[in-house]
């Protein structure tokens, strides 16, 4: 069931979002708090100018200057900060065409991104190109649900990882959406594609219970809704469990603020997506109290102007 009621506190099994614009001053003020920023991006789709200045809807928004510096600016006032992407990195602007990749996995490599997963127009220049463009990622590249084992990206693309910040241990792991009918054979090749739920539920379980996580992260590129039965985020979230934030890719959905749904244990899951081009960039504010008992949410996707 998805909700948009919006609660300040909650216990560690039970996940809720503030709006409240006075939750950074209060928290901050507090010694026993950690805080973490997670900042995101989705369907950036080679945009590294802004929009063009023709009075248009999206005019000026966006770029990888613009992006830079706002990511910047909230690293000079946060400690503790995880930039990460849900995918389609690739395709959609002259610079694609001309640099194949290399300037778009540069440019997030400057900017510092800890991980990302893998989008369909990711594999627009086949499993030869994105492995060209692999050596210039300072990060880490997840997917758990895509099975390389058969292909040349087997052992380089991960099917999640754990990062550390300020003492919350995140575990961050991919789901990309079924290649068969969207992207041609010839461009994935041996990549074997396994049903996201299965893999969601085993994934998050071992991260949370196994590895001791104290968030666990899903970069989802599977779409926000679909109106039949195809998987999306909304339905991933209802029938997992053990997952905390789904950030999601693939359908260029601009959300205001994020959303909760219930998963299959009646615990809420944040879903967030950050709608394409850069325009926006996702940005959520946990706070865990240090005994881990509870956490506490502030969210609101920034626009890249």
């Amino acid at each position: 069931m998805l909700r948009r009621k919006f609660i300040k506190w909650s216990s560690l099994a039970s996940l809720s979002l503030t709006m409240n614009p006075f939750a950074h001053d209060i928290l901050a003020r507090k010694t026993d708090w950690i805080k973490l920023t997670i900042l995101h991006t989705n369907d950036v789709h080679s945009r590294i100018d802004p929009f063009p200045d023709d009075g248009s809807r999206n005019a000026n928004a966006g770029g990888a200057a613009k992006r830079a510096a706002l990511i910047q600016q909230i690293r000079s006032k946060e400690k503790n900060v995880l930039l990460l992407d849900s995918g389609d990195i690739f395709q959609g602007t002259p610079y694609f065409n001309l640099f194949k990749g290399e300037l778009e996995i540069k440019l997030m490599s400057a900017m510092e991104y800890d991980v990302a997963t893998i989008g369909n127009h990711d594999f627009d220049l086949g499993l030869e190109g994105f492995d060209k463009q692999l050596p210039h990622a300072n990060f880490d590249f997840v997917s758990s649900n895509y099975d390389f084992s058969d292909t040349m990206l087997n052992n380089k693309i991960l099917p999640y990882v754990i990062k550390r910040k300020g003492g919350i241990k995140i575990g961050i792991f991919g789901l990309g959406i079924q290649l068969e009918g969207l992207v041609p054979q010839q461009l994935y090749g041996n990549t074997i594609y396994t049903d996201p739920i299965t893999v969601a539920n085993q994934t998050a379980k071992r991260l949370k219970h196994d590895e001791d996580c104290d968030v666990v992260i899903c970069l989802s590129h599977l779409g926000f809704k679909y109106d039949n039965s195809k998987i999306d985020d909304l339905k991933l979230a209802e029938h997992t469990e053990n997952i905390d934030l789904i950030l999601g890719g693939h359908t260029h959905t601009f959300l205001v603020e994020p959303i909760l749904v219930k998963n299959r244990k009646e615990e809420d899951v944040i879903i967030n997506q950050a709608g394409w081009a850069g325009i926006l960039l996702g940005r959520i504010d946990l706070f865990l109290e240090k005994s881990k008992s509870k956490k506490c949410y502030d969210c609101k996707n920034l626009k890249v102007l």
